[in-house]
């Protein structure tokens, strides 16, 4: 059956899946940070990580594995789908994956939270898909998952403070997609690790600005990701209240220029690709928020204005045609495009 969304095309989707179909493989230019005790360490990362070896860094190698999974579920008849469906038959082997088990392992810190929460996505994905080759490769990701739930859970039970940057290491944005996961798979205990931190790290937060966005080169906006994340963890009346208390300014302050989709002056910085993943993300943390609110709540019409002038911007992305946006922001947009995080089954 063809689940294609309303306002998102098999054409627009065709776009961003090449985007994965042609990062997937590309070894180089690459970025990998994991920890040395010697010069014996120093191995290239296509032996450390032969499933998840390119697009720049292992967790755009994972959330674009992850994207094509979606896209063929969405788009079961698109062009692209005998090349993806290849794709994890060369990469995601059981030898592959029983040497990225090994990594893990031994690198407990590596893409904690960021990388291993967008694992988890691609196995939430591989769950609902009822299709013998994603249950093929449910099984042989298994080993893996058992590690990145133990690494996740060990950075839990030590994380004292979250944080509030709008790059990777974010604590709200990832507790969301492990929280995702977790009710798709009826994962109680991280589901109550995660309802206890958000409380803990975000329940008392008053008062933010949001004229003080972006920082930096930030991807991920850090006071919608923290609403987006609240969202799932709170009851709805309650939601509305800590809203109320976080963003009393609402709607108002979405008139401060500030908060308008970020311009992308030089398309080929990888720094300055992030501002379009920004507008993607800021968009879809926009409808979540939305979604955590009743129909009647006068903040909806303003929120829904500024997430479909980001979502306009974001869904053409002009770092798209360069390496330092293409490898990674075919995902953000699909996250977008397919509603990935209002539901936890879309049919």
């Amino acid at each position: 059956m063809n689940l294609e969304p309303e306002t998102f095309s098999v054409e627009v989707a065709s776009r961003f899946a090449q985007f994965g179909l042609q990062c997937v493989f590309q070894e180089y230019p690459h970025v990998h940070c994991y920890w040395l005790e010697s010069d014996a360490d120093l191995i290239p990362h296509r032996q450390l990580n032969p499933a998840f070896y390119g697009c720049l860094d292992w967790h755009s190698a994972v959330h674009n594995h992850w994207m094509l999974t979606r896209l063929i579920r969405y788009f079961p008849e698109a062009d692209f789908v005998s090349s993806a469906r290849e794709i994890f038959n060369q990469n995601l082997t059981p030898k592959n994956i029983k040497a990225e088990t090994k990594f893990l392992q031994s690198q407990p810190r590596f893409e904690c939270p960021y990388g291993l929460a967008w694992f988890l996505q691609l196995m939430a994905e591989l769950t609902e898909w009822e299709d013998e080759q994603a249950q093929d490769l449910l099984e042989d990701l298994h080993p893996l998952q058992t590690i990145v739930i133990n690494n996740l859970h060990n950075w839990l039970l030590t994380l004292s403070y979250p944080n509030r940057t709008g790059l990777h290491n974010q604590t709200a944005f990832a507790l969301g997609l492990i929280w995702d996961w977790a009710k798709i798979t009826h994962y109680q205990q991280l589901l109550d690790e995660i309802e206890y931190k958000a409380r803990k790290f975000y329940h008392q937060d008053y008062n933010y600005s949001l004229h003080c966005e972006p920082l930096g080169y930030d991807f991920l906006s850090p006071c919608l990701a923290e609403a987006d994340l609240m969202r799932r963890v709170l009851p709805a009346s309650e939601f509305a209240e800590w809203l109320t208390i976080f963003l009393p300014k609402l709607p108002q302050e979405f008139k401060i220029d500030g908060f308008h989709p970020i311009t992308v002056n030089n398309p080929e910085d990888y720094g300055q690709s992030h501002f379009d993943g920004l507008n993607l993300s800021r968009a879809w943390m926009l409808d979540g928020i939305i979604s955590g609110l009743s129909p009647g709540d006068n903040r909806i019409p303003a929120l829904e204005v500024v997430a479909n002038l980001h979502r306009q911007v974001g869904l053409n992305p002009v770092s798209g045609n360069f390496y330092g946006g293409s490898h990674w922001l075919g995902s953000f947009a699909v996250y977008l495009g397919t509603k990935r995080g209002l539901t936890l089954k879309n049919y």
